[in-house]
């Protein structure tokens, strides 16, 4: 367990203080995180989802177990999300913004890095995989709940289809099978919008803390950090089980099924204006929580 120290450090501490510095930003000079989570949702999130996806080399075999096992996972995690929202009589909002949280796990700089380090470099492709398949079936998920209340059912999915990080898929899986090259100019473009991503998130997030009241460490808000960090990971520990998933691919698929709900959650709330309060405040809490849960679940592994 004293060997979790170093990830604790090295990336754990990174992220708390790009946050804190978005925190104190936001308080010194009032800044509003809606035009930054613009910028995040529109612009700097696609070019991250292209930059990565068309150059992923994966194996089909693999990957269809890992689809299986995410996809069962997600889906009862909403379900138990949804029921939970109906069984405290929370309220459509409320309730859309727990399974929001409760599907979306920060897979990316909390995940990718924490695979590295528990399974070694040569797991990094099957990292880059779970990471794509959770952060796809999530954000479909996660916009269709945020954009139900104001919209036909039909008019959310499609709206969810067709945001800019959903839309650029195709576009991406069509140059990797194609083997398309961009211009010099603008692979480079790409790749600076891309890697400017995540500390966006990490500011607007510390942006967003830095303007909301006293946090309200509701019950709604310790179910759906349970959620993300608990029952996702045994969920998928057996539906991994189930379809005979084992080995480095069983292991990283649950072990991003356990990571704490992701900070681009909170982009989708400000964005949508889905309780972002409620759905920051869960990002808060389950990520100091997952210290503890993902030192866990490594030594389980």
């Amino acid at each position: 367990m004293t060997d979790l120290a170093p990830i604790f450090v090295d990336i754990l501490l990174p992220v708390f203080g790009l946050a804190t510095i978005g925190l104190l930003i936001g308080r010194r000079m009032g800044l509003d995180p809606a035009p930054l989570a613009k910028v995040a949702y529109y612009i700097l999130a696609p070019a991250f989802f292209l930059d990565l996806l068309r150059d992923a080399d994966v194996t089909t075999g693999v990957v269809a177990q890992m689809a299986i096992v995410m996809g069962i996972t997600t889906a009862v995690v909403a379900l138990l999300g949804l029921a939970a929202g109906k069984l405290l009589r929370s309220g459509y909002s409320v309730t859309a913004a727990t399974v929001l949280v409760a599907v979306y796990g920060n897979v990316g700089n909390f995940g990718i890095p924490i695979v590295a380090f528990a399974f070694g470099e040569d797991s990094l492709p099957l990292a880059g995989v779970s990471f794509l398949i959770i952060n796809f079936s999530a954000f479909m998920i996660g916009v269709t709940a945020a954009t139900w209340r104001t919209s036909s059912p039909g008019r959310a999915i499609f709206r969810a289809l067709t945001t800019p990080t959903v839309a650029v898929l195709p576009i991406a899986i069509l140059f990797n099978v194609n083997d398309v090259r961009l211009p010099v100019f603008a692979d480079r473009a790409i790749t600076l919008l891309a890697n400017a991503m995540i500390g966006v998130m990490l500011l607007t997030l510390g942006v967003q803390l830095a303007g909301m009241q006293r946090p309200r460490f509701t019950t709604e808000v310790w179910i759906a950090s349970g959620l993300r960090l608990l029952i996702a990971p045994a969920v998928a520990a057996l539906a991994a089980a189930v379809v005979g998933l084992g080995g480095v691919p069983g292991g990283v698929t649950i072990l991003q099924s356990a990571m704490p709900a992701a900070v681009f959650a909170a982009l989708i709330a400000i964005e949508h204006d889905l309780e972002p309060d409620f759905v920051t405040t869960t990002v808060l809490v389950s990520t100091v929580a997952s210290a503890l849960t993902l030192a866990t679940i490594i030594a389980l592994l």
